[in-house]
C-alpha cells in the first residue's frame, strides 16, 4: 500500500508515540541513537538525548568538539532510532543535519541544571584524559569560576536539528507478524508518502 498521506502527519506519530514512552520507559525515554559517518565512510553510533521535536526536526546538543560533531560537520547525513522495549515499537528516521541557532541554544542550556551547566564547561568531550581527577580538577576550577553567579553557555557547546526526509515506524506483532510504515518525502518535498512494507 502506497499513497500520498497528506493527511498523516509523522511527526504528529512520532510525538504520540514520544508521549507514551514518557508514561512507560523506566529510563530516558527520548533517548535515540544517533548515527554518523567518519572520513574514512565508516559509521559511528552513540545515543543521544532527543531535546524537542517539532515539525522544524529532531534537536539534540552536544560539545561541538565531540567525534559527533565533527562528523557532522563534514558530513551532514544522519540517522536516528527510537527503540523502546517497554511499547516494542521502534522509529528509524533519516535526513540532513543543520546547526540550531545561538538563542535556541542559549534558552536549552540555561534550563539545565547548575551542575549540568558546570560539566559543559570542564568535559573536553572526545578527548584523552590523564585520569579522572584531571575532570575532577576542572569541575573544581569552573565551580569556584562561576561560584553562586549565571553559568553562560560555552561557545563549544550547542545543538544539532535533524531535519527529517524518511520515517520508519516498526510495531511488534505475535509471531513476527510486525508492522511497518515508511513515510517518505515525495520528489517536490512537499507531501510525505506512505507505503506499508512486509515486515
Amino acid at each position: 500500500m502506497t499513497k500520498t498521506a497528506e493527511f498523516i502527519e509523522p511527526f504528529d506519530r512520532l510525538n504520540a508515540w514520544l508521549g507514551e514512552a514518557e508514561a512507560s520507559e523506566l529510563n530516558d525515554p527520548t533517548a535515540v541513537s544517533l548515527a554518523t559517518v567518519g572520513e574514512n565512510g565508516c559509521p559511528s553510533q552513540r545515543m543521544v538525548l532527543m531535546k524537542n521535536c517539532d515539525a522544524r526536526g529532531l534537536v539534540f546538543y552536544t560539545n561541538l568538539g565531540s567525534k559527533k560533531a565533527q562528523e557532522l560537520n563534514a558530513n551532514d547525513n544522519a540517522a536516528m532510532l527510537f527503540h523502546w522495549k517497554s511499547l516494542r515499537r521502534q522509529i528509524r528516521i533519516e535526513g540532513k543535519v543543520i546547526p540550531t541557532d545561538s538563542d535556541e541554544a542559549d534558552k536549552y542550556f540555561s534550563s539545565r541544571a547548575r551542575t549540568s551547566r558546570i560539566g559543559a564547561w570542564a568535559s573536553k568531550q572526545s578527548q584523552p584524559m590523564d585520569g579522572r581527577f584531571e575532570f575532577e580538577a576542572a569541575i573544581a576550577k569552573y565551580t569556584a569560576k562561576f561560584g553562586a553567579g549565571d553559568i553562560p553557555r560555552p561557545e563549544f557547546w550547542s545543538g544539532f536539528r535533524l531535519i527529517p526526509s524518511y520515517f520508519e515506524f516498526w510495531r511488534d506483532r505475535r509471531f513476527r507478524l510486525h508492522e511497518r510504515q515508511t513515510f517518505c518525502l515525495d520528489s517536490e518535498a512537499k507531501n510525505w508518502v506512505l507505503t506499508e512494507i512486509f515486515p
